[in-house]
């Protein structure tokens, strides 16, 4: 309790000691935690750029609503048409679009924009350059993507990269490294006004091609490290929008003030733990690429407490070794339970008898399991600092491994830092979360696709299956419903029996709001989009744009 009230005091005077500059609706907001803000808004970047980069000051092509079907909200095009071939798809751009400079956005951009990525491959980080021959201006308000395969979905990947202004990134020698203190965007909120280690506010576009349906004049983002810090905000009024895990919000925020204390958890991203096969230890690499440990390490993570426990009752268990679980429950295969559905459900005894039939034994006699050639096994969880549902879960799941008799523990570095360990591959053992999408063709592809290699911690375990990625080919270039689903049935079975992944639960998107100073919020009641403030939800942009303050 004084722990608490503590972090509450300090991030109250925090908050109020910063007054907006000018702005008369400022909207503050928790879209990220860090210990530190490092002014970096480079649309491009991984781990280092601010979490309100994307969308907010690079607006997107469109935003596709997975919670209405993948509906499309046009946003800087107005329009975009399949070809009947699949080959190629043409996006019209808006009339009159700047950029917050008061240079025109056109067509050019977009098409600089696609070279660009192609001459410096590290910035393509949703590998979009391999699906395209070509990219070519129409004319001012016109471009057609050109493509080497047909593709039924490509729609949905071209619009997750941002549209940079060529005036200003034609001059970066090194975009990889290039901060973008100062950024030239196309959406909403682009102009830093103020910037501290310990806040940064983020105003109005003066040139925003929407500007009369934004009532937000700024958003302030105070600096946050962790869930409680989070919670203790939310508590006391100070942030109007956030996304965190907080445990029994009933009690811990909406109790402090029913009437305007709100929040929305819908079933979303699938969390889940994964082993690096590509661990720079090599006798950890030795058991993290046989299937036969992988299937026993699922055996031993009690997913049910896990929920329970660390997640208050929130999440959803998955237990499908296909990764999909009820959240893609219509796309199931109902092979995968039948032939792979033993190893996604918790079972102490017969986790340990399949390390003991595998030859994952006690070698040396240290009391803990080694490889079968003799070799030491030896995990560390790695989960980021200040998430705290996930450092719970990692510590429930310790006790049964170390009961199991395998050698683990936990480490707990930045999040930035843990970012970048699963980029490269360097880590053992972490928890990592996917986002959901309109059908699981997406989450496949971006956590396999050997092109995301080393750009995107969504292919953190660096599994490789060449079948799997010809058949998640086939499926986007046809359009017939039976054909797709036949082949997502095989898709299943394959990743099923591999179990690359070892699935926990799907988290609830986590969402808070205050409606104390802006009204709009989406909820069960409306619910128009999903609402998270989180960076991998591009259909904040929407909210954001619903917000009215509150006179």
């Amino acid at each position: 309790m004084l722990r608490t009230s503590l972090i509450a005091a300090v991030s109250a005077a925090l908050l109020a000691s910063v007054a907006p500059a000018s702005a008369q609706a400022v909207l503050t907001a928790s879209s990220e935690q860090t210990t530190t803000y490092v002014r970096n808004f480079n649309p491009f970047g991984q781990t280092s750029a601010r979490a309100t980069t994307l969308d907010f000051i690079y607006e997107p092509l469109v935003v596709f609503n997975r919670l209405k079907g993948n509906q499309p909200h046009f946003r800087l095009a107005e329009s975009f048409e399949l070809a009947d071939d699949l080959k190629s798809i043409t996006f019209t751009l808006r009339d009159g679009l700047k950029w917050s400079d008061g240079e025109a956005l056109t067509a050019d951009d977009v098409v600089f924009t696609y070279d660009y990525i192609k001459q410096f491959p590290a910035l393509d980080f949703i590998s979009v350059s391999a699906l395209l021959a070509s990219v070519e201006k129409v004319d001012d308000r016109t471009v057609r993507f050109n493509l080497n395969e047909p593709n039924s979905l490509i729609a949905n990947t071209i619009v997750g990269m941002p549209i940079v202004p060529e005036h200003v990134w034609a001059d970066i020698a090194d975009p990889v490294t290039f901060a973008n203190e100062n950024p030239v965007g196309s959406g909403p909120l682009t102009e830093i006004t103020r910037f501290t280690p310990q806040v940064y506010e983020q105003c109005r576009n003066p040139n925003y091609w929407d500007a009369d349906n934004l009532k937000v004049d700024c958003m302030r983002l105070p600096q946050l490290a962790d869930n409680p810090q989070v919670l203790a905000a939310l508590a006391d009024g100070t942030l109007d929008w956030a996304t965190s895990f907080i445990p029994d919000i009933d009690n811990t925020f909406v109790a402090k003030d029913p009437e305007h204390h709100k929040y929305w958890f819908t079933p979303s991203s699938l969390v889940s733990f994964q082993l690096s096969m590509v661990t720079p230890d090599e006798n950890n690499r030795k058991a993290f690429t046989d299937v036969n440990f992988r299937r026993a390490l699922s055996m031993l993570v009690d997913r049910q407490t896990i929920i329970d426990i660390a997640g208050y009752g929130y999440p959803l268990i998955n237990d499908d070794p296909s990764m999909l679980g009820e959240l893609y429950k219509s796309f199931a295969n109902p092979e995968v339970a039948t032939q792979y559905g033993q190893y996604g459900k918790f079972d102490l005894e017969a986790g340990v008898a399949a390390l003991d039939a595998a030859g994952y034994v006690d070698a040396d006699g240290d009391g803990f399991r080694d490889n079968p050639d003799g070799t030491p096994i030896a995990i560390d969880i790695e989960v980021p600092n200040g998430w705290t549902d996930w450092i719970d879960a990692v510590q429930i799941t310790m006790e049964s491994l170390t009961e199991a008799g395998i050698n683990v523990k936990m480490s707990t570095p930045e999040a930035a830092v843990w970012t970048s360990d699963l980029i490269e591959g360097k880590y053992s053992m972490t928890l990592n979360a996917l986002a959901s999408a309109a059908d699981p063709y997406f989450p496949y592809r971006r956590s396999f696709n050997p092109d995301d290699f080393g750009k995107s911690r969504f292919t953190a375990p660096h599994w490789e299956n060449a079948e799997v990625m010809d058949l998640l080919d086939q499926y986007s270039q046809i359009k017939d419903p039976a054909e797709q689903k036949a082949i997502m049935d095989k898709i299943q079975l394959i990743v099923a029996e591999a179990m690359p992944v070892i699935p926990v639960y799907n988290s609830p998107s986590f969402y808070e709001y205050n409606t104390t100073r802006f009204t709009g919020w989406a909820d069960a009641d409306d619910p128009k989009y999903s609402p998270v403030v989180s960076n991998a939800n591009p259909a904040r942009l929407l909210q954001l744009l619903d917000l009215d303050p509150v006179e």
